[in-house]
């Protein structure tokens, strides 16, 4: 019987702690458009999100050693590293957020549009792409908006398909909050969307 994706990743993990270089760069070439991904749609900045990518695989080479093979998922230990240097950048970057621009990472329409997973039917014609890429940018936009603990639990949830067990141990709060957090977030997403659509008519 092949090895799980998380079995494989697990070995990965083990021969990486044993000093193997080829597996930890399986394990960045795994994992890093997920953890762009995620730095990405949580800040809106290409730049940043491109630091911050560098600074979660430093983290995690450094932190490996604390993950626990035979107990937990690393999806989710990585996930949960993840979320907490962005919360520590967005607490650093705090007294600037009120003069930054929400537009700021937009005047780079490819970067952009990078780590927008492909949609299906994305091969076809370039009205169709452009259409995607429109929608794309004003639902980036729009999470941009959406309040940090709100946004994290729609990302984590909607983007990146996590279940709510995940998101629990990831964010460190109960399922029950996570529902919540997600429920509100959806309805304040939903709400910014439709205010967009409407300057845009």
């Amino acid at each position: 019987m092949p090895a799980g994706p998380n079995e494989e990743v697990n070995g990965l993990v083990r021969r990486c702690m044993q000093g193997d270089g080829h597996a930890w760069r399986q394990i960045v070439a795994l994992h890093h458009r997920r953890v762009y991904g995620l730095c990405y749609r949580f800040t809106g900045s290409s730049a940043d999100s491109e630091d911050l990518t560098q600074e979660v695989f430093l983290k995690v080479y450094r932190s490996l050693q604390s993950f626990d093979v035979e107990r937990g998922s690393f999806q989710s230990w990585l996930t949960a590293l993840t979320r907490n240097l962005l919360v520590d950048h967005f607490r650093r970057n705090r007294s600037t957020q009120g003069t930054q621009s929400l537009d700021a990472g937009w005047d780079d329409p490819e970067a952009a549009a990078a780590p927008i997973e492909t949609l299906p039917g994305s091969e076809t014609d370039p009205l169709t792409r452009a259409m995607q890429r429109e929608l794309s940018s004003l639902i980036q936009k729009a999470l941009l908006k959406v309040s940090p603990d709100l946004r994290e639990a729609v990302i984590l949830r909607d983007l990146h398909d996590m279940d709510y067990r995940e998101i629990a141990e990831t964010l460190r709060i109960p399922e029950g909050t996570v529902k919540s957090r997600i429920s509100r977030g959806r309805m304040e997403l939903a709400r910014l969307l439709e205010r967009n659509k409407k300057q845009v008519m």
